[in-house]
């Protein structure tokens, strides 16, 4: 199970750096101001799945013992 929860984290690592790379190419090249701050919003909600993955993950493995 803490294999598991170890790939979804990074894969959701993974997430939080494309949508942060899609937001800040959105904000530079001007695009629209709603994407962006959608963008942002996913970015923080995926952030805190991330950080709720990896606590799950060191609370299954003991934290790291």
């Amino acid at each position: 199970m803490s294999g598991f929860t170890t790939v979804l984290a990074l894969i959701v690592m993974g997430l939080v750096a494309l949508v942060l790379v899609r937001g800040l190419f959105n904000m530079m090249k001007g695009g629209n101001a709603n994407l962006s701050n959608k963008l942002m919003q996913m970015r923080v909600l995926l952030q805190a799945l991330a950080v709720a993955l990896i606590m799950l993950t060191l609370w299954l493995t003991g934290g790291g013992r």
